[in-house]
Formats: C-alpha cells, sequence, structure tokens
C-alpha cells in the first residue's frame, strides 16, 4: 500500500491537472487577498470591530450565493458557470488592486469589493467541485480530495507569508496584483476543459431551477442520512470545538510570545494537514469512509483538549515553552485529522449524490465549511468570557468528542457506509 500522496489523478488526466493548477495556485492568492484587506482595513480604521466587519460582509453573499449557485450549477454547463464566477472574482481583485493604486481612503469600497469576490467563490468552488466526478473515476476521487486539502493547507502556511513579505516591502498594491495574475491560472485552468453540462435526473424529472431548485437540494439532503451527515459531523466538530479565537489570547496572557505565537499557533494546524496530507496515500483503500469521518472527528475534539490542557499548563509550574510545544503538537494534530476529514467528507457528498444535485449540495457544503466555523468563534468567545480560555478549549475538545460518539451510535448506517456501494 502505498504511503505517500496519491499523484495518480495528475499523473493520468490531463484536463483534472489543468484545474487542479489552477486551483492551487488561485488559493495562494486568495490567501494573500484575504491578509492584505484585513490589514488594510485595520490600516484605515484602527478598528478590530471594523476588520471583523469585513468577514459579516464576506459571510452574507457566501450563503446566499452558496445556496442559489448551487442550482446554477445544476442549470448550465458547470464549465460556464465557473469561469463566469471565477472572472467576477478575478475583476473584484483587480477592483482592490485599483482602490491600493488610487489610494483609497474609503473602507466602504474594501467591504464592497470583498462582498463581490465572496459570492463569486460559492459559486466557483461548487462548480470546480462537482467537476471532478465527471472527469475522474470514483476510485480516484479520495486521492483528488487530498489533493485538494494538500493544496488548501499548503496557501494557508504559504500565503499569509507571502503577503507578509509583499505588504511589508511593496505595499497592498503589490500583495492584489500578485493574487490577479494567479486568479489568471484559475481561469485558464477551467477555459481548458470541455463543455460539462448536468446530467439528467435519473427519474426522468423536469429540470428545475431557481428557488425551487435551492428546495430541492436541501429537500435530498433532507432524505438521504449518509450525505447529511458529512454535514452534521463537520457542523459538530466546527461548533463544539473552536479553537482559533482563543488564540490570541494563548499567546498574549498564557504561552507568551504575543503575536508571533499567535501566527505559530494558526500555522501549526495548517502544517498538520500538510503532513498528514503528504502521507495520505492509504486513504484511497479506506472502505469505511463514514467511520473514518466519526474517528477523525474524535481526533480533531483530542486536539483542541490538548490545547485546553497546554493553556491550563501554563498557569501553573510548568514552563511556557513546554506548554507551547504541547499546544503547538495538540493543533498540529487537530489539523491533521480535520484533513482526513475532509477528504472523506467531500468524497462521500461527490459519490452519494446525483450528478443532477451535486452543485446544490456542494453548494451547501461551502456554506456549512465557512458558515460553522464562524459560529464556533462566536459560542467559543461566549464561553470563554465565563470559563477561560483553557477550561473552554478543554470542555469544548471533550463534548465534541462526546456528541460525535452519540450522533455515531445513534446513525449505524453512516458507520457502515461502504465506498465501493455509496448509498445516499
Amino acid at each position: 500500500m502505498a504511503l505517500l500522496l496519491d499523484l495518480a489523478p495528475l499523473r493520468e488526466h490531463p484536463a483534472y491537472r489543468r484545474l487542479f493548477a489552477g486551483y492551487a495556485l488561485a488559493n495562494v492568492g486568495a490567501q494573500l487577498t484575504a491578509v492584505a484587506a484585513s490589514l488594510q482595513v485595520y490600516a484605515l480604521t484602527r478598528s478590530t470591530a471594523a476588520v471583523g466587519l469585513a468577514a459579516l460582509f464576506a459571510l452574507v453573499p457566501l450563503v446566499v450565493m452558496g445556496l442559489y449557485g448551487g442550482a446554477l450549477i445544476d442549470h448550465h454547463d458547470r464549465r460556464v458557470v465557473g469561469l463566469v464566477a471565477q472572472t467576477v472574482m478575478w475583476g473584484a481583485t483587480l477592483v482592490l488592486l485599483g482602490q491600493a493604486l488610487l489610494g483609497n481612503a474609503h473602507v466602504l469600497v474594501l467591504y464592497l469589493a470583498l462582498a463581490v469576490g465572496s459570492g463569486a467563490f460559492a459559486i466557483a468552488s461548487p462548480a470546480r467541485s462537482s467537476i471532478y466526478p465527471r472527469i475522474l473515476p470514483r476510485e480516484q476521487l479520495p486521492a483528488a480530495n487530498a489533493l485538494s486539502v494538500f493544496a488548501m493547507n499548503s496557501a494557508l502556511t504559504a500565503g499569509p507569508l507571502l503577503a507578509g513579505f509583499l505588504i511589508g516591502w511593496f505595499g497592498f498594491r503589490a500583495a492584489y496584483a500578485i493574487d490577479g495574475l494567479l486568479t489568471t491560472a484559475a481561469l485558464l485552468g477551467l477555459a481548458s476543459l470541455p463543455p460539462v453540462p448536468p446530467e439528467p435526473s435519473m427519474t426522468g424529472a423536469p429540470r428545475v431551477s431557481g428557488f425551487r431548485a435551492v428546495w430541492d437540494g436541501l429537500a435530498f439532503l433532507g432524505t438521504r442520512p449518509n450525505v447529511r451527515m458529512t454535514f452534521v459531523a463537520d457542523i459538530v466538530a466546527m461548533m463544539l470545538a473552536a479553537p482559533r479565537v482563543l488564540f490570541p489570547a494563548a499567546g498574549a496572557v498564557y504561552l507568551g510570545g504575543g503575536s508571533q505565537t499567535v501566527g505559530d499557533l494558526y500555522a501549526a494546524s495548517a502544517v498538520g494537514g500538510l503532513v498528514a496530507m503528504v502521507l495520505s496515500g492509504p486513504l484511497g483503500q479506506v472502505r469505511r469512509q463514514g467511520l473514518a469521518i466519526l474517528v477523525a472527528i474524535v481526533g480533531w475534539g483530542v486536539g483542541v483538549a490538548g490545547l485546553g490542557v497546554a493553556l491550563l499548563l501554563s498557569e501553573g509550574h510548568v514552563a511556557r515553552g513546554t506548554a507551547l510545544g504541547i499546544a503547538l503538537a495538540a493543533m498540529c494534530f487537530a489539523g491533521a485529522c480535520d484533513a482526513v476529514s475532509a477528504v472523506f467528507r467531500q468524497t462521500i457528498l461527490q459519490s452519494a449524490t446525483p450528478d443532477h444535485l451535486r452543485g446544490r449540495l456542494q453548494g451547501v457544503f461551502i456554506v456549512v465549511v465557512a458558515g460553522g466555523p464562524r459560529l464556533g468563534d462566536l459560542l467559543a468567545g461566549g464561553a470563554s468570557s465565563w470559563l477561560g480560555e483553557p477550561r473552554t478549549a478543554l470542555f469544548g475538545g471533550l463534548t465534541c468528542i462526546a456528541v460525535i460518539v452519540a450522533v455515531g451510535s445513534w446513525q449505524r448506517a453512516f458507520v457502515r457506509y461502504d465506498a465501493l456501494d455509496p448509498t445516499p
């Protein structure tokens, strides 16, 4: 059994190779813009609340277009929908570049450009994900999703580092300009594909559009327990065990090192995800993918609880350096488990969803993946005011473990899910 990341989809399928290359480069550009926009908002306002408001401007269109955009993907050629959405993202980046070159002093311009780019991303990403099962054999979907998670974690590691260098030396315009160039790669990758029209419904039902199509997708999700569980499992993990909102206090109060420690904690989970994907070769042989998701989320809970233990130890007689080492190891482990969970959640969603509904379900996936962590941050932030950061992480991780075990005991069919016979 191969141990390292399975590169067969890249070797054997030129269309996938071009699509993946564009996606990987565009992810780095997206991280450049995310960091640059946050820093520019703060530079204009000197307000952390204003930076948080930028996240809200991005979240609302992401939720709306994630749901409605899925209906567009299932009604039109997915290549065309992806191209249009990616072009809008590219245009939003050019607006950000233009305002930086012109010396913009109005934060609303940044908010609106971020909102447009976020809404377009909520369509472009599901369009790309719904294309994968059409250009790859089913047995290679785990490998393709591992490659996607590897690319995302690489971007989460390299993007902020590159942004800091570019902004420090050349200003915000450099980060936006590089993002514009990298986003062009995603456009070329999509443009190189043949047409990818949605397949007709297996029941022969006429294809619908608009909000009726959105409802049909949600109705399908309501009657398909295995597909639904991929979302439930992620919501449990992200809402009950959300560590990121605790990182600033961890660096400033408990572990020492200030912003450097905060950055290390953020990077640790991405590094854990990278290591897990480099060693992801065996994932393609896993048949009990539902069980694998549950085990991975238990691991996520263990990692977050480990962060809580490290923060508690820092309050006692343990050296801060030792506590920091435990915290970083816990976040690496949590990041690795999250990456494995993401691979199998996406694989089940792609394999067990009929093609004519795949875009809508990918849209729901984007909403859950983006919205869950923000709700988790809200809950963890509120809990920390009562419990303190160490106990919030510890109890959150333990609660996540208890709830996901209970959910798995309740949904036995999900535990028995077989990749060779995918059932929704």
